[in-house]
This record gives C-alpha cells, sequence and structure tokens, in this order.
C-alpha cells in the first residue's frame, strides 16, 4: 500500500511540475502571437491597410513558384493629378483619394490570387495571377474603377490613373522584383504619353537604366549636385 501511495506521489509531483512549466509556455506562445499581430499590423499602411513592398514582392515570388508563369502579371499604378487634389482641397482630401483607391484595389483583390501593396504617396502595385486570355481586359476593368469620381465633403474628386503591366511570361526566368521594375518603366511610359495604356513591359523595360537604384524620372532618382 505505502509503494502504491509513493508512485501516485511522484506521478501527481510529475503531473505539476508539468502543468507548472506548461503556463509561461503558453504564455509566451501567446505573446508571441501578439506580438506577431503587431508586426504585422505595423507593416500595413496605416491610411490603406495595404501593405508594402517587401509584402508584395514576396507574394509575386510566391505566384512564381506555385502557378502558371503566363498568369503572372505586375501592375504598377500611379495617380495622375493627385497633387493638384492635396493643392486645391488640402491634405485630409488627399487622404481621401488614397483611402479610395486602396479600398478598390482590396475589393478587387476579394476573390482573386492577388494582392494590392501602396509603395507610397499616391503609388501602388499590384501581383495577380490571372488568365492570359482576359488579364488586360480585367486590368482595364480595374483602371476604369480606380477612376471613377469621389465624393468628399460636397465635393467630386477626379484622380486619373496612370498603369504599367509586366507579364512574368514575357520575362522568363525574371523574379518579381524585375517584373516591378518592368512594370514601373511601363507606367512611365504611360504617364509621359510615349506608350498607351495597357501596355505591358519587354526586356528592355525591366532593365531600364537607373539612377541612384531608382527610374529616370521617379522623385528622387536625380543625382546630387557635385561641389565645385
Amino acid at each position: 500500500m505505502d509503494s502504491i501511495l509513493c508512485a501516485r506521489t511522484r506521478i501527481g509531483n510529475r503531473a505539476l511540475l508539468v502543468t507548472t512549466a506548461a503556463v509561461p509556455v503558453a504564455g509566451w506562445s501567446l505573446h508571441a502571437v501578439v506580438l506577431h499581430r503587431r508586426l504585422a499590423a505595423a507593416r500595413k499602411c496605416q491610411l490603406t491597410g495595404l501593405p508594402g513592398r517587401p509584402e508584395l514582392l514576396a507574394y509575386g515570388d510566391r505566384l512564381l513558384r506555385t502557378g502558371r508563369r503566363d498568369t503572372v502579371h505586375l501592375v504598377l499604378l500611379d495617380g495622375d493629378g493627385f497633387k493638384a487634389v492635396n493643392d486645391a482641397h488640402g491634405h485630409a482630401a488627399g487622404d481621401a483619394v488614397i483611402r479610395a483607391l486602396g479600398r478598390r484595389l482590396a475589393r478587387w483583390c476579394t476573390g482573386r490570387r492577388a494582392l494590392a501593396a501602396r509603395l507610397g504617396g499616391d503609388e501602388f502595385a499590384l501581383a495577380a495571377a490571372l488568365p492570359p486570355a482576359a488579364a488586360l481586359a480585367e486590368l482595364a476593368a480595374l483602371r476604369e474603377q480606380l477612376q471613377q469620381p469621389l465624393r468628399y465633403e460636397g465635393l467630386t474628386l477626379r484622380l486619373g490613373v496612370s498603369a504599367g503591366i509586366a507579364r512574368a511570361v514575357d520575362l522568363p526566368g525574371e523574379p518579381c522584383s524585375r517584373l516591378l521594375r518592368g512594370a514601373d518603366t511601363a507606367m512611365y511610359q504611360v504617364k509621359n504619353g510615349q506608350a498607351k495604356f495597357p501596355y505591358c513591359a519587354s526586356r528592355a523595360d525591366a532593365y531600364a537604366e537607373t539612377v541612384n537604384g531608382r527610374r529616370a524620372g521617379r522623385r528622387g532618382a536625380a543625382l546630387p549636385e557635385r561641389a565645385a
């Protein structure tokens, strides 16, 4: 009987030790989950709730690895006339435009293998797997949706959107970062009237010369002046 009681005592003590050890482990697990969620939220644009460039590139590379390359499209979108909205109606109106563009992009991505991101200012990007035969028509329809007028405090705000497209099938073997550079160059050609939308980037566009790592013509691309 004594041996049985001793065995039960030992088992009880072990169970207590396991339970006691599990409490801090569970606490740290919960803390890790909360921390992960906070970090994920911090990486998102506070104005639109969209992720940024790193998440877009990771998603695009995942599409390239797991899907048919002829379905993968990178799109760069840039507002036309955004500065005029800010200058005429104030930054609150400009923020309303940015939020509206973010909502419209997020809504378009719902139900598709697609992710939209805000890169900064009025510049957005999109990585999507789309049926090759219908892709350009779908992206043209998206551009029309983004350009719909926005009502804000009794005002009607209008904003055009320039878009450049890079198709993975046109750039074999290239990663998402190279596709995004091609889409950026294609967008700039459309914005400047050198090409008509929908314009798809060529390999030359994807390897266009950059200044300080940025496409020539983009803000921040100018070389600093040297002292005499």
